[in-house]
């Protein structure tokens, strides 16, 4: 009889906490330990793709239906006068005298149509990009349901795991887009102990985020500035 063969080992080695993952950037010296993540791409959504939130623009609307509905207005009672006998109203004949009297080279035109310009494509701007930069849409486990947070309370999610570590005097952290950064100063324990801590820590909180684009983690700890 042969023995029986013993099955082929298949398991795969985690990789150790607070390494260094492939493409980071761990920079650190006497004073200074930091780490940048980049963030993992976003996994497949079951309710639908989630989006970034779309403004209203409710206040750059309101004022331009107001610019427009008033010189219109003007320009309509003006019209209704002149073709009812009346003189036309002594601000367009200035106008329109001022505007026959210059070249187009004038400084005035030229700061005039640059500034029309401008304007018009900071509405195109406001038209075509969905603001609400401040909200992070989160990931949709149902169709038809959207929901988002916002980047002061995540900032302030994280900012409280992170105080919770080992050797933490106190942290700043700032919540971007697609990266967080944080600015942590420690008191005592090794510089790279207290970064992995975070890295490790911080890591599972943006997870536990449940956003629908993982933020980017970058961490650096360093020691308090002497005084005197």
């Amino acid at each position: 009889m042969t023995e029986p063969q013993e099955p082929e080992d298949t398991t795969r080695r985690l990789p150790t906490v607070g390494a260094t993952p492939p493409g980071g950037v761990l920079e650190m010296d006497q004073s200074t330990s930091g780490s940048t993540y980049e963030a993992a791409p976003a996994p497949e959504q079951q309710g639908g793709r989630a989006g970034r939130f779309w403004s209203g623009r409710r206040i750059p609307a309101a004022l331009v239906a107001l610019v427009v509905l008033g010189g219109a207005g003007i320009l309509l009672y003006d019209v209704a006068a002149v073709r009812a006998d009346h003189p036309a109203m002594q601000w367009r004949r200035s106008v329109a005298d001022d505007l026959a009297s210059r070249h187009l080279d004038d400084v005035w035109v030229l700061a005039g149509s640059a500034l029309a310009a401008a304007l018009g494509l900071w509405l195109l701007l406001l038209a075509l990009t969905p603001g609400l930069r401040a909200l992070l849409p989160m990931s949709r486990r149902h169709t038809g349901v959207r929901a988002g947070l916002d980047r002061t309370a995540a900032a302030l999610v994280l900012r409280d795991r992170a105080v919770e570590v080992a050797g933490v005097q106190s942290v700043r952290v700032k919540t971007s887009r697609r990266r967080v950064t944080v600015r942590a100063l420690s008191h005592f324990r090794e510089l790279d102990d207290v970064r992995a801590d975070l890295d490790t820590v911080l890591s599972t909180a943006v997870s536990e985020l449940d956003l629908a684009r993982p933020l980017g983690l970058s961490v650096r700890v360093r020691r308090p500035a002497k005084k005197g």
